[in-house]
Parts: structure tokens; C-alpha cells; sequence
């Protein structure tokens, strides 16, 4: 089994920044591509940003570009989402997910197979 806990999170003026943490045990977590996503109340779940099994390659929703960054560390089995520049509408769940291993980060909902808990963030103004 894949247990997946998510950090970090907390509250936030606009314009301000946090790093969310998701550690993973699972011994083959290098197999695997990292997503996070986050779901505000009364919202659909949204993609946020992905990375490759060996974090070569990234992606990231246009809501976020040029804010957010995520990345991974393969030896402690964790993965960051760096929050930069927060807004208002950022408020949410954040959950982070273990999908499609390969040289491409995943990008599709079905390319991602284990979630964690999520950790909350609010950013006010």
C-alpha cells in the first residue's frame, strides 16, 4: 500500500509564500510521476503541477505558471510545491498524487493512481 501525507499548509496574506511537502513510503518512488492538485470548497478538484519520475520534466496549470514550482527529492521520497506570489483563489485543499511513471511529467486525471489526505491552504487578503 501507498500512503501519501501532505504538509505545509496553513495561512497566508496575499502576495505571500509556502511550501507544501508530501512525503511518500513507498520504496519504488522513483517509479512514479508526482501531481498536485487542490479543490476549493463548492469547486471541482483541479490540477496544479506534475513531475517526472526522476523530475526532469514539469508541467503546471496556467493559473499557477511562473508562481509555482514543484520539484522532488527521490532520496527522501518527498515531493515540494513551492507557492509563490499566493492569491486569494489559491485557497484550497491541496492533495498531492503518485501517477504515470516516465521521461514526460503526467497531466491526465487517469494518468494518477494514489492521493493523500490533503493539507488546507488559505490565503487572505
Amino acid at each position: 500500500q501507498v500512503q501519501l501525507v501532505e504538509s505545509g499548509g496553513g495561512l497566508v496574506q496575499t502576495g505571500g509564500s509556502l511550501r507544501l511537502t508530501c512525503a511518500a513510503s513507498i520504496r519504488t518512488f522513483n517509479y512514479y510521476g508526482i501531481g498536485w492538485f487542490r479543490q476549493a470548497p463548492g469547486k471541482e478538484r483541479e490540477f496544479v503541477a506534475a513531475i517526472s519520475s526522476v523530475g526532469d520534466n514539469t508541467n503546471s496549470a496556467d493559473s499557477v505558471k511562473g508562481r509555482f514550482t514543484i520539484s522532488r527529492d527521490n532520496v527522501e521520497n518527498t515531493v515540494y510545491l513551492q507557492m509563490n506570489s499566493l492569491k486569494f483563489e489559491d485557497t484550497a485543499v491541496y492533495y498531492c498524487a503518485l501517477g504515470r511513471g516516465g521521461t514526460i511529467a503526467p497531466s491526465r486525471d487517469r494518468d494518477f493512481y494514489y492521493w493523500g489526505q490533503g493539507t488546507q491552504v488559505t490565503v487572505s487578503s
